[in-house]
């Protein structure tokens, strides 16, 4: 298929320059999707029907063979030899049971290692005599060993996370999964499965998905490339609102603050306030002849235009238009005929654009924004009624800044500088929007994200449990609220391929003092993994563990607090044990990655030492969020955890 698209002559059918460049693009892009992957098989599972899909089922009719696999597959006459796994015709591949067999007679899953066809299992799914039974080759394939970057499930997604991934691009999906349920991964392959649905819509309006930070992004990269899916765009909420350059940080209080939803309100009465009603006329002189336009004429132009609420940067660009348009009115009664041009003319006016200037001022977020954060009586006379005078002093800087550029803004900071942004001006919306991660965001995170599909929709990822920001989501119904996305439906995941039994049960000792009212993981692994729990002296011990654990196969994650990853890393070094930061891809030689706790959320390790659990905790500002923090860290195990402790362990692990 690769050499067919680059044996392409495409001298003949392009008119221009332009066109040729426009096709040899496409055409390289193609290229690109169709790339060999070594470890990655073309086809995972064949669905032989008992008739062909479509047909007449009469008695005698004849079935059909399809191979299920990655992407479509044609031979060199265009016949389809492996058919899409988003294909409506392959959804029985992970859906057909015994008990609802969708006409399918056989079901056969195909066993890979290293990329070599090792073994096949058959289910006659609608023999009688044959009983159901767990498949071996998907219980193999969820603990295969992870080393690199996450990869794609389409050969073991599951019917509830099936479900997920194939419901409509109209809807918003939030989805609340615990630890190794696949969230993220059905989060990614319903992009994929969007993009197969809704390929031409999702062209013009785009998609993006948003993770919590670098090195997560990083992890997921490759799962939607190895799809055939090159458009998709990735980025942090911190990227979608870099307005200034962030270099300073909030403490826990003045970021609550500065993340409430009531911060919106605040901006929105400081934007508007600019706006002033008009006192004196506008004088506009066109050859021998005077137009005046009075203020009351002008203010209830103005007042018409604040109560239509569109965006003040649009009314003000419809203001001198309007003025205009009061002129040419008395032009057509003095018995003239202006026309378009004459209009456009009248608002670019010099009295008119001072008027425009002195009425309607432009509005620089950012400036307004440091403004507020700087003058104490600014503040007080926007946020009367929605902040108090604790919360204001709490958000309000201690030292006077200069101008935009020598301000240390904060991450926080950089979000209300959005919000202003979106007032003056709105934000561009995309086609949909994946939002992982997304318990720890804030109400005003939310809404920055939220302007990014305001007529698109979204696929919102996360765990309450795993919320480790101060700020964290309380209800997914209030994180939809401030999504813009009030009736999404809300899905969860409860079923655990990730995490070994041993691990989750005594991870789930948290989830009374973290997240009341939350369903545990049960684990759907036959392995229960190893699980071991040591008291010791120092650093040597962690590092034995560590050492340990990588005379296994596959990857190792040292997870630790933030504040002891420099003395681990001396102890690792001095031991000569290689290591990698989070997000670098591990290799043959290196699969041992020290992580900090605040970035451990969402990757994941065959085996993991935790170290000290007791200073994970201590070193969030308050003790749910450090109990989050450490559920997230005893979660991130494939195979096997060590927990290893100096002081004692929390006394919520029991």
């Amino acid at each position: 298929m690769r050499e067919d698209v680059e044996s392409l002559d495409i001298r003949d059918v392009t008119a221009n320059w332009v066109n040729a460049e426009v096709l040899a693009r496409q055409i390289d892009e193609r290229i690109k999707a169709l790339a060999d992957l070594s470890d990655t098989p073309l086809f995972f599972g064949r669905l032989d029907y008992l008739h062909a899909p479509g047909a007449d089922r009469a008695e005698g009719a004849e079935g059909e063979r399809f191979y299920i696999g990655r992407r479509h597959v044609h031979d060199h006459d265009g016949d389809p030899m492996v058919i899409d796994w988003r294909a409506p015709v392959s959804q029985p591949f992970y859906r057909a049971s015994k008990k609802d067999p969708m006409d399918v007679g056989l079901r056969r899953r195909f066993g890979y290692t290293g990329g070599d066809l090792t073994a096949y299992e058959d289910e006659h799914l609608s023999d009688p005599a044959e009983a159901a039974a767990t498949s071996k080759l998907l219980q193999q394939e969820i603990e295969r060993p992870r080393v690199g970057p996450m990869r794609d499930i389409v050969a073991t997604i599951q019917p509830e996370q099936d479900e997920i991934v194939r419901s409509g691009l109209s809807g918003t999906v939030c989805v609340q999964g615990g630890p190794g349920t696949g969230k993220t991964a059905v989060g990614l392959h319903r992009v994929a499965y969007l993009l197969y649905a809704h390929r031409e819509r999702l062209a013009r309006t785009g998609t993006l998905v948003i993770g919590p930070n670098k090195s997560f992004l990083h992890y997921i990269e490759q799962v939607l490339p190895a799809l055939g899916e090159l458009t998709v765009r990735q980025a942090t909420v911190d990227d979608l609102v870099a307005h200034v350059e962030v270099r300073g940080t909030d403490d826990a209080a003045a970021a609550i603050v500065k993340g409430d939803a009531r911060m919106a309100e605040v901006l929105r009465r400081a934007v508007y306030a600019h706006v002033t009603m008009p006192t004196e006329p506008v004088v506009v002189v066109r050859g021998s002849r005077r137009w005046r336009v009075s203020a009351h004429e002008q203010e209830e132009i103005v007042r018409e235009l604040l109560a239509r609420d569109i965006r003040y940067g649009a009314a003000r660009d419809a203001l001198p238009q309007r003025v205009a348009h009061a002129v040419l009115v008395q032009m057509e009664r003095a018995g003239e005929a202006p026309d378009d041009r004459v209009q456009d003319a009248v608002a670019r006016n010099s009295a008119v654009k001072a008027m425009v200037k002195t009425v309607w001022p432009a509005v620089d977020a950012a400036k307004l924004v440091l403004r507020l954060l700087t003058d104490a009586d600014l503040l007080a006379e926007h946020a009367a009624g929605v902040l108090d005078e604790t919360e204001q002093k709490t958000i309000l800087w201690a030292k006077p800044v200069r101008s935009v550029r020598s301000a240390k803004w904060s991450a926080a900071d950089a979000v209300l500088i959005d919000e202003v942004t979106d007032l003056v001006e709105r934000t561009h919306s995309l086609g949909h929007v994946v939002l992982d991660e997304a318990q720890d965001l804030s109400p005003m995170q939310y809404r920055a994200v939220g302007r990014r599909c305001t007529t698109g929709s979204a696929t919102v990822l996360g765990d309450l449990a795993q919320g480790t920001t101060p700020w964290a989501t309380r209800s997914w119904d209030e994180a939809l609220a401030h999504l813009g996305k009030p009736d999404g439906m809300i899905e969860e995941l409860t079923a655990g391929f990730r995490v070994p039994t041993d691990v989750i049960t005594y991870a789930s000792r948290l989830l009374p003092h973290i997240a009341p009212g939350l369903t545990p993981v049960a684990s759907v692994r036959e392995n229960p993994g190893f699980f071991d729990v040591r008291e010791i002296t120092g650093p040597a011990e962690v590092i034995a563990a560590c050492a340990e654990l990588l005379r296994n196969e596959g990857s190792v994650g040292l997870i630790t607090s933030d504040a002891q990853v420099p003395a681990l890393a001396e102890a690792l070094t001095t031991a000569g044990i290689g290591y990698l930061s989070p997000g670098e891809e591990t290799t043959r030689e290196t699969r041992l990655t020290l992580v900090p706790a605040s970035l451990a959320k969402g990757l994941e390790y065959d085996y993991v030492v935790l170290d000290d659990p007791r200073s994970v905790v201590n070193a969030e500002p308050d003790e749910r969020t450090g109990l989050r923090r450490l559920y997230v860290a005893l979660t991130r195990a494939v195979s096997g955890l060590i927990v290893t402790h100096t002081t004692p362990l929390p006394e919520q692990l029991g």
